[in-house]
């Protein structure tokens, strides 16, 4: 009883010190973590089998955690480090790319393409961001098409922030279809051995259906504000071409080509047996080995959502190995009564309420194994549950200006160049939008699946 109250004390600090942000996030996870080591399984359990399973360590020499041929995975309490290592290797990746001029091109290519119209650049820029984030994390999209919309709103005078809050929208939104793009669906994904192809049949028919909406609703919501108050004959000729993006042409092509490779490994993880561990570490190989200043790479990657993850997920195994997460899923099956449309209805608004508030990233992480257990329990497709929780996290995390990371980064970026965007104007667009698209997953999760 004692270490279950000390681990949801630890946890609960956690969450609160990350939502106010006060200290860096992964400076307060990793003190989390080091608590529920020392404080719940070492002074209160007294238990260094509980330390063991929290680090799992143990999980990297299993031939499974590399290569499996089978669909499922095993459920690992602890630091997920297919997870880790992943999320490290698509973010080497990433930074190779930018460094290409991958982004910047693919920037200035849409906007020529469209011949530097607000409008059509907006609709353009909204899937754009959608299809980048079903194969790159979120916050690398938006990272590059903030600062891709401010300075094309710079140039051609129009008011930057109605691209921006669609934008990640959009990515989020995007990111919900496959297991790769939003950090949510990376835990689920590798916690209960789901594909790129399982997210892409289920959450990506959801993601789909919902994009087709939402482009319009944006659209709809700011058409008014999307006028460019420059002279559009003389754009061309003010150092915007796509081609001067290009720095050095074969780093590109061979960025371009990495990125076509990883992708198809993705697809294919299912059918080749290449876990996304595996995969994580081609993407990180091959970019440092084919870039003139692996070292430099290597130091341009934000290591402290690495560390983010680790903190968290040890955090998180103190409620799991407390039994709390336990009493949690009993709970709500007492509630529900193993009813699979209540116990949906339930989790899909649960997840996109709290994510709203809190970082969706520590929400998924503490939710996995709650469905899992739930599952186990009560009979229930762990499928179904997992595509509601996805959905769930991934939109809800939407709503406000805190709730997921690649909102963080699109707002500090309109700050930072002198276009603040409030909660109020955020909310706005964004929290209508999100009940919506939580009310469409809703439906058809439960016409599908119930």
């Amino acid at each position: 009883m004692l270490s279950q109250i000390l681990a949801v004390i630890i946890f609960v600090i956690m969450f609160v010190e990350i939502v106010r942000e006060r200290f860096p996030r992964y400076l307060v996870a990793l003190v989390a973590g080091g608590a529920t080591i020392l404080v719940v399984f070492i002074l209160a359990m007294q238990s260094f089998e509980a330390v063991k399973a929290s680090l799992a360590l143990h999980t990297m020499i299993e031939p499974t955690f590399w290569y499996t041929v089978g669909h499922g995975g095993e459920m690992h309490s602890g630091i997920n480090w297919s997870t880790i290592i992943f999320i490290t290797g698509m973010m080497v990746m990433v930074e190779g790319m930018g460094e290409a001029g991958f982004f910047d091109w693919l920037c200035l290519r849409l906007a020529k393409t469209v011949n530097y119209k607000p409008a059509p650049l907006f609709v353009a820029f909204m899937i754009l961001s959608a299809f980048l984030s079903m194969f790159i994390d979120s916050i690398t999209v938006i990272l590059f098409l903030a600062v891709a919309s401010v300075r094309l709103a710079h140039l051609l005078k129009f008011d930057p922030v109605p691209f921006i809050i669609s934008q990640v929208f959009a990515a989020n939104l995007g990111g919900s279809a496959t297991m790769s793009g939003d950090p949510p669906n990376i835990i689920i994904g590798t916690a209960l051995g789901y594909s790129f192809f399982d997210f892409l049949m289920n959450t990506g028919v959801i993601a789909l259906v919902s994009l087709v909406l939402m482009v319009p609703f944006f659209y709809f919501c700011f058409r008014k504000e999307l006028v460019s108050h420059a002279d559009l004959s003389t754009v061309g000729s003010c150092g915007l071409s796509p081609e001067d993006a290009i720095v050095d042409k074969k780093a590109f092509a061979v960025n371009v080509a990495i990125f076509l490779l990883i992708v198809t490994l993705l697809v294919t993880h299912a059918m080749t047996g290449l876990t996304v561990a595996t995969i994580g570490v081609f993407a990180a190989t091959l970019t440092l080995i084919t870039n003139k200043a692996p070292l430099h790479l290597l130091k341009r990657v934000d290591w402290e959502t690495v560390y983010f993850f680790i903190g968290l997920f040890v955090a998180v195994s103190g409620l799991e190995e407390t039994g709390v997460l336990e009493a949690l899923a009993n709970g709500i099956a007492n509630i529900t009564g193993g009813n699979i449309v209540v116990m949906v209805i339930i989790i899909i608004w649960l997840s996109a309420i709290a994510s709203a508030f809190v970082d969706n990233i520590p929400f998924a992480a503490t939710m996995v194994p709650i469905i899992n257990s739930l599952s186990a329990t009560m009979g229930v497709p762990l499928d179904t549950l997992a595509w509601t929780l996805a959905m769930g996290t991934d939109i809800g995390g939407s709503a406000t200006p805190i709730g997921a990371s690649a909102n963080v980064a699109g707002t500090s970026i309109a700050a930072r160049d002198g276009h603040p965007i409030s909660w109020g104007r955020y909310c706005k667009y964004s929290a209508p939008a999100s009940i919506i698209v939580v009310a469409i997953s809703m439906g058809m999760i439960l016409l599908r699946y119930c």
